[in-house]
């Protein structure tokens, strides 16, 4: 099995390139998405959560509201930190559990957007960065997400800079180009992890 870290900063096209390795066959790993399945109703997470925030983070239905329980936590450091220590270590049981569950030779792809910010790249046997330049990014937010110009340049500037990524990549995938070229380089990084997995380990 090789498991492989995949981020890349935000409008970078991270997601365009999972997807694009789950087509080759690889098992993909989506942290973000975890993170939602472990706080859905009736869980022990969501429980937590509540516990530690109040009713008020509730949605009329039940469900956790996201924006209001954000708008607690990222003006508070601390606050953010008790989230992170409810979440964090659910996320990783079940990212554990679902690797498990692969075979010897998958290629296992963890979807993990603040890797870099969370010094995880120790975890993984290689981590693959999706890179774009600060222009292309800021380009894909307005125009393709309708995200007004100030609020993207905010969720970049609270990334981790550029070249703290790249510093801990060992593939950079450089996303400024055509779709179908980056749909050939992702075939080529793929031809690499196959033969990656399949060699035998150390």
């Amino acid at each position: 099995m090789l498991k492989v870290g995949l981020t890349g900063g935000i409008g970078a096209g991270k997601s365009e390139v999972s997807r694009l390795l789950v087509e080759h066959g690889a098992v993909l790993i989506d942290a973000d998405m975890i993170a939602r399945e472990v706080v859905a109703p009736g869980t022990p997470g969501l429980a937590a959560v509540v516990d530690a925030f109040g009713e008020g983070v509730l949605a009329a239905d039940g469900s956790l509201d996201r924006p209001k329980l954000g708008s607690i936590v990222f003006a508070d450091p601390e606050k953010l930190a008790v989230l992170n220590s409810i979440v964090h270590p659910l996320v990783g049981l079940r990212s554990r559990e679902l690797e498990d569950a692969a075979s010897e030779e998958a290629v296992v792809v963890h979807d993990v957007p603040l890797l870099a910010e969370n010094s995880l790249a120790p975890l993984y046997d290689l981590v693959i960065v999706v890179d774009a330049s600060p222009e292309t990014q800021l380009d894909r937010l307005v125009r393709l997400r309708g995200m007004a110009e100030d609020d993207a340049r905010a969720r970049m500037a609270a990334q981790a800079p550029r070249e703290k990524r790249l510093e801990i990549a060992d593939i950079v995938i450089d996303n400024d180009v055509p779709l179908e070229e980056l749909q050939r380089r992702v075939r080529d990084v793929w031809t690499d992890l196959v033969r990656r997995a399949h060699q035998p380990q150390e």
